[in-house]
């Protein structure tokens, strides 16, 4: 994901939806409808393009029982709140 840490936390609430979650750190679980999932991220090297410094973060996303309905459902609607758009 190319945002900062604070950025993705504070997109969390709303790319999450209305399913239960606990975040701890750096690790969020969450209970959905059909399954579990958990979420991890650490920081990366920033990528540079020129005199542009992009921040970035590895995210690891962990689906447990969770159809591939449900878990592309799911993706979509987080995806929707955490993309930016640019120009």
């Amino acid at each position: 994901m190319a945002c900062t840490s604070a950025e993705w936390q504070r997109w969390l609430p709303q790319a999450m939806g209305t399913c239960a979650w606990h975040l701890a750190g750096s690790e969020l679980t969450a209970e959905l409808p059909q399954g579990h999932l958990r979420l991890s991220w650490q920081v990366s090297e920033p990528r540079r393009l020129g005199l542009a410094v992009i921040p970035r973060l590895q995210v690891r996303f962990v689906f447990d029982r969770v159809p591939d309905g449900d878990r592309l459902s799911f993706m979509r609607r987080f995806d929707l709140y955490t993309q930016r758009g640019g120009g």
